[in-house]
């Protein structure tokens, strides 16, 4: 059973940080980990900053993000059966560009 575990474990795709971006870019851009880790966490402040404006946000080769309302449903508990009120909700939207559907 054991064996079985680990199978599955290594099966699983790796999880990129932005600790591993931040090094990947300080790497080939010539500037210190810190620095570009630095820079990554602003930019995903300023993303998250503009996004609760309500603004759309285009990255250009990755795709949109955006604020979408999600309304007051009407929803099923799966184990009973019953009808449940669920709350209007906002969630962030990503709208991949082209080039990167085609890459994957």
């Amino acid at each position: 059973m054991a064996k079985k575990d680990s199978a599955k474990k290594a099966a699983a795709p790796a999880t990129i940080t932005l600790k591993h971006l931040a090094a990947d870019i300080a790497e080939s851009q010539d500037l210190s980990k810190k620095h570009a880790e630095a820079v990554l966490t602003d930019m995903v402040d300023l993303i998250t900053k503009h996004l609760k404006k309500g603004d759309r946000v285009r990255i250009v080769g990755l795709g949109i993000l955006q604020v979408r309302k999600r309304a007051a449903r009407t929803g099923r508990n799966p184990a009973t059966g019953e009808a449940i009120h669920i709350k209007a909700s906002k969630k962030v939207a990503f709208r991949p560009v082209k080039e990167l559907k085609e890459a994957i």
